[in-house]
């Protein structure tokens, strides 16, 4: 059975629509979502559509979907607070839009998942590091402080939220990061990966013009920049990787 693992959705329908399409063809038998489904334009459509899924779908919490919860709770969290003003309006805006059922489930989204894959044995899914869900490395963070912070006992692990497909080996560690469906760093095509017997990093093209039109139909706050930004166009990987230096986990 092959295993699908797909994150940092942020509210692109079109790309997860795309990729959904792509598991069937592969036959994908059982899906996790490794975190931040939300927020973003059809973030209420995107959970919809994952949780109406016909084949075993499991989740795993990011960052952004704590926040979404947080603040819909009434909570002000030190992001939150300290976040640009766009960013506090779509987490607003996606959370005024959010069922009070689908909050209380992703609530209950779990910090890790693991399950047995096939061709890989026991995989653990964590949306940052099986530690904490908004700690940052990349494929360039230093072995060893990779290897201390990877620690429990499966081999493979998989991860998200640097929206930056890689697969890495860290002594006997195998790391990999799906990559992001509806952000992605780098391409512009909907990022994903499918697992077993082995690991395959997939990049799902699909109609950029068209996902943007109906993402500017939403009323979404900044959906402008968002199309432009993350549709349109994409920040190239040197860049974010660049950006990233600065907060990656360090020795």
């Amino acid at each position: 059975m092959r295993t699908a693992a797909i994150c940092d959705i942020h509210g692109n329908l079109p790309a997860l629509e795309a990729v959904l399409d792509a598991m069937r063809r592969a036959e994908v038998g059982q899906v996790v979502v490794v975190g931040d489904v939300a927020p973003g334009p059809m973030s209420v459509e995107c959970l919809s559509a994952l949780r109406s899924l016909d084949v075993p779908t499991y989740f795993v919490r990011g960052n952004t979907d704590r926040e979404l919860t947080a603040h819909y709770r009434g909570v002000e969290t030190e992001w939150f607070a300290s976040a640009g003003e766009d960013w506090r309006a779509q987490v607003r805006w996606t959370a005024e839009r959010t069922l009070p059922a689908d909050i209380q489930f992703i609530e209950s989204w779990p910090l890790t998942v693991s399950l047995a894959v096939d061709g890989l044995g026991q995989v653990l899914f964590a949306h940052a590091t099986p530690r904490d869900d908004d700690e940052i490395f990349t494929k360039q963070t230093a072995a060893e402080v990779l290897e201390k912070v990877f620690v429990q006992s499966e081999d493979t692990f998989v991860c998200g939220h640097t929206h930056m497909q890689f697969d890495i080996r860290v002594g006997e560690k195998r790391i990999v990061n799906a990559g992001s469906v509806g952000m992605p760093f780098g391409p512009q095509t909907a990022c994903w990966a499918l697992l077993g017997p082995d690991v395959l990093l997939v990049q799902t093209p699909y109609d950029l013009d068209a996902a943007a039109s109906r993402m500017r139909k939403t009323g979404y706050p900044g959906v402008e920049g968002f199309v432009q930004r993350f549709v349109l166009d994409t920040p190239s990987e040197e860049s974010m990787l660049e950006l990233y230096r600065q907060y990656e986990l360090k020795p």
